[in-house]
């Protein structure tokens, strides 16, 4: 049997929708949000009317009839912790993403929209690996200090997906394998799978781990105490200088690894000292993976935007490749995810979660 999907990704000054039959794009549009739009709402929640009236406009102009339709996908927002997988969406993952359970961000418009939407036409809505799918081991939340235990937010939807792609490429499937799956975008997280759970994982969307085009990892935490005491920020210059405005933004004012690429290959010499740094921190955090699963890693596996740059990966692999083989698979393809994620419940491969 075919599916047909509408999938809806919200971000902050846009709505991403697709049109799926089964695993094959049929129709692609991303709708731009001006800054006088969205300021006009006073909370994310209350931009939901306006996003969806745009999207079925989108839909009625391109001639997409919605009653053809058998699932609505909205990417997952900042809901409670949560084991990967796909959710039907229910009345408490509502609330809790209309409240913002762990945080306000655009993508809790997902279930939302999808809800609205799925519910005119009498289908089901779904969302598909979170932000904040937490899979961690006990050991992995212990930091040191008790009021702050380690917590799981990282590019959850685009590293399971890579994960699955490789079980199946491989013939060995995801439950079976130990892999190391490293996220390289403008925020980068590397991630230790290990028979289809992630057992340990840098809390991206804060900074941790290694810096990248716009976070500064992991920093010198006496250092920054002293920064955060010293009375020339606030808390959310703090707060930008580690998330928005730290790593490749705060040493070269830019998050585009593709110009810090194209300075590389003109031999300037900032750029090739971040440059390196950024790849040494990259492989640092990979080794500190292998040690969460032992030694007994079957596959390093790389994505992200960064991804397609292949002088970073040969100098990626020159410093991990003892640890286990390196795939590639460059690119973030979060529609095609969520659609994967969706057709695995309607075959009966999986069976949809359900949200407490």
């Amino acid at each position: 049997m075919s599916y047909k999907l509408l999938i809806i990704n919200p971000g902050s000054t846009s709505t991403k929708i697709g049109i799926y039959q089964d695993e094959k794009e049929v129709f692609v549009k991303t709708l731009r949000h001006s800054s006088d739009e969205i300021g006009k709402y006073d909370s994310i929640y209350n931009q939901f009317l306006f996003r969806k009236e745009i999207i079925i406009k989108a839909l009625e102009d391109n001639n997409i009839d919605m009653k053809t339709l058998d699932a609505v996908v909205g990417r997952g927002g900042m809901l409670k912790p949560m084991e990967g997988g796909t959710y039907l969406v229910n009345d408490p993952m509502l609330e809790d993403l209309k409240i913002g359970f762990q945080g306000q961000h655009a993508s809790n418009l997902g279930g939302i929209i999808s809800n609205e939407i799925a519910k005119e036409l009498d289908i089901p809505a779904y969302i598909v690996d979170p932000v904040v799918v937490d899979e961690l081991q006990d050991v992995a939340r212990i930091s040191g200090v008790p009021e702050l235990p380690r917590v799981s937010k990282f590019h959850a939807l685009n590293q399971k997906a890579v994960a699955k792609r490789y079980g199946i490429e491989s013939g060995e499937g995801y439950d079976n394998l130990n892999l190391i799956v490293v996220h390289l975008g403008g925020g980068v997280s590397v991630g230790a799978h290990k028979n289809g759970k992630v057992v340990d994982v840098n809390n991206a969307l804060d900074g941790d781990g290694p810096f990248s085009p716009e976070r500064a990892g992991s920093v010198p935490i006496g250092e920054l105490i002293r920064l955060c005491f010293s009375g020339k920020y606030t808390e959310k210059e703090i707060y930008s200088k580690i998330v928005g405005k730290g790593g490749l933004v705060a040493y070269l004012n830019t998050n585009d690894a593709r110009e810090l690429e194209d300075w590389v290959n003109e031999g300037r010499e900032d750029a090739i000292k971040y440059y390196n740094a950024f790849v040494y921190q990259v492989a640092k955090s990979i080794g500190e993976m292998a040690t969460v699963l032992e030694g007994k890693v079957d596959r390093i596996i790389v994505t992200g935007g960064i991804a397609y740059w292949k002088q970073l990966i040969k100098d990626l692999m020159t410093k991990v490749s003892f640890i286990a083989p390196i795939t590639v698979y460059p690119g973030e393809d979060e529609l095609l995810a969520l659609a994967q994620g969706t057709l695995r419940v309607l075959r009966g491969e999986e069976i949809a979660k359900e949200y407490k």
